[in-house]
Formats: structure tokens, sequence, C-alpha cells
């Protein structure tokens, strides 16, 4: 049976051609994936935690960071394991109903952190810009009201896209899905009708999910630099720069990859189909293992809650 053939209940089935690579390398590759996977959720799970058992990380940046984490761990968790299980079975097919179930939490998930990114960025800004009022500006009851609105929104804002994508025809003889998982691009291009509407859709939803998100964040940090060169001194200068720092590098690896997915041109998706994978790839699977890496090496508070949560465990006291 061929990609987007009927199966025995009348419906498309997909066949995923997963990720490349020379059959030497294939179990290192397996074994690569399955590490950074595990590397995912437990460093994403061990930042929640610490977050969850200091009361001094009961914050509004750090209540946020819970849900970056969350995120990550759950946008990875709809993808790898079944590309995992994939490779080790050597079969890779996907009804109708599963690919679109995964596109749909995938594009959702992805629109939650963009937007939940926006919203640490505003957090960042009242933290620097107004630092007198912060605590009354940003509270927890408003900080909860951010996070569940990137949820959402993230989630409501992705159902068109996987609706119509969900609705084009897949017809016999078709080249077969040539990716690891059901990702939106990919779908579109095995479908046998014109997609130029899908691709007019997908510009234009990625203004309110990623453009608009996006230019809150340069606004957000433009404001920072303003009032960062107002400082009197240059420690005062480094201590406010250092605390947007890991969120910057965050913005930056999420943004450099999600963009040249989703908003490219057109005329791109007739690149060989392992530069689209190379670039799911990095923000599927590198960008998750480095975010809470990122918010922890430089990190004093998590450093000293870290310590804190070691010798409660060992039954000791830190003074």
């Amino acid at each position: 049976m061929g990609p987007g053939t009927l199966n025995d209940s009348g419906t498309p089935e997909f066949l995923l051609l997963g990720l490349w690579a020379p059959p030497s390398l294939r179990p290192l590759l397996w074994v690569s994936l399955l590490l950074a996977y595990l590397a995912t959720v437990l460093g994403n799970g061990a930042l929640v935690g610490l977050i969850a058992l200091d009361r001094r990380l009961h914050r509004p940046m750090y209540r946020l960071l819970t849900h970056l984490a969350l995120l990550d761990t759950a946008y990875v968790s709809t993808t790898l394991p079944q590309a995992l299980a994939h490779m080790a079975m050597h079969h890779a097919r996907l009804s109708l109903a599963r690919c679109g179930a995964q596109l749909y939490v995938g594009i959702s998930l992805g629109s939650c952190e963009a937007i939940l990114l926006a919203a640490m960025a505003l957090d960042r800004c009242l933290a620097v810009c107004k630092p007198l009022h912060y605590a009354t500006l940003v509270t927890a009851p408003r900080c909860a009201a951010l996070a569940g609105a990137s949820w959402t929104l993230g989630f409501v804002l992705s159902v068109p896209n996987a609706v119509a994508a969900l609705r084009l025809p897949f017809c016999p003889g078709r080249p077969a899905v040539d990716h690891f998982f059901c990702e939106l691009p990919a779908v579109l291009r095995t479908a046998c009708a014109d997609t130029t509407a899908n691709y007019r859709l997908v510009y234009g939803l990625g203004v309110p999910i990623l453009l608009v998100p996006f230019a809150l964040i340069l606004a957000s940090y433009t404001w920072i630099l303003t009032a960062v060169c107002k400082l009197p001194s240059a420690g005062s200068r480094r201590k406010a720069l250092s605390t947007c720092s890991s969120h910057l590098a965050v913005v930056g690896l999420f943004y450099g990859t999600v963009s040249a997915m989703y908003l490219r041109p057109r005329a791109s998706t007739a690149l060989p189909a392992r530069h689209h994978k190379l670039v799911a790839v990095f923000y599927l699977v590198v960008t998750p293992v480095l975010n809470p890496l990122i918010y922890s090496l430089r990190n004093r508070d998590v450093h000293l809650a870290a310590q804190y949560v070691l010798a409660r465990l060992r039954g000791t006291q830190i003074l």
C-alpha cells in the first residue's frame, strides 16, 4: 500500500520516510535521538521540580519558565518517541487521524511557545524598566492569565491550518511524506491538489502567531536597552542585562529555526527534503535540550535552588 492510498476503512494512510542515514550509522542515530529525548525530559523536568520545591523561585519569571519547560517536553514527546519506534520496527505508517493529531498538536505547541516567549519578554521589560512597581504590576494571577492565554491562543489559532491541510485530497501514487513526523509543510507537499490557499493561510496566521509576538519581543528589548543605558554604573547595567540574556538566547534559537520552516518563501520548499529535516531536528531536538541548560548555567537563583533541594534530600540544611 503506497502513501496516500486507502486502507481497509477507506481513509488515507501515510508512509513516513524518516531520517536518512547509512545502515552502519542508523544505530548511532537512534541512540543519539533517544539520549536527546531523555535529556530533554530530565532537564526540563528537573527545572520544573526545582521551581516547584524552592519557594524563592515562586516568582513570575520562573512561573513562566515552568510553562516553557512543559511546552518543550510536550513538543518533543509528540514526535520523537514515535520516530524512535518507527526506526526500531522499520514500520512508519500513520493513519489520517494519527497524522492529523500529530500535525495539529505540533503546530499548536509551537504557537504556544511563540506567544509565551513574548509574555516572558514583557515580564523582563517590566522587571528592568519598572522595578519599583514590578511586584504590583506582575502578580501571580496576571502571570497565570498570561500563561493561560499563551496555551489557549496557540491551540485556537492552529485549528484553521490543521483543518485546511487535512481536507486536501491525498491520491494514490504521490510521494511519501519525506519526514520523520507529520509536519505541516511536509504534509502539504504530498497533496495532489493546489496548495496555494494553504500556504496563504500559513503566512496569514504567521502574523498573529509569530510576527506579532516577535514584534512585542523587539519592542520590549528596545525599552530594556533604553532603560539600561540610563543606569549609572557598569555593574548595574551588566546585572540588568544578565537577567535577559537567557531569554534572548532562547528567542534566537526558536525564531531562527521556526521562521526558516514556516515563514520562508514558498519557492524554497523545492529545496531537498534533507534541508527541511535538518531544520526540524534543530528546533525539535536541539532547542528543547538547550533551553534548560541556557536558563540554569548562569542563573545564580537556579544554582542556589539546586543546592537547597540536594541538601533537603540529604537531610542537611543550608543557611
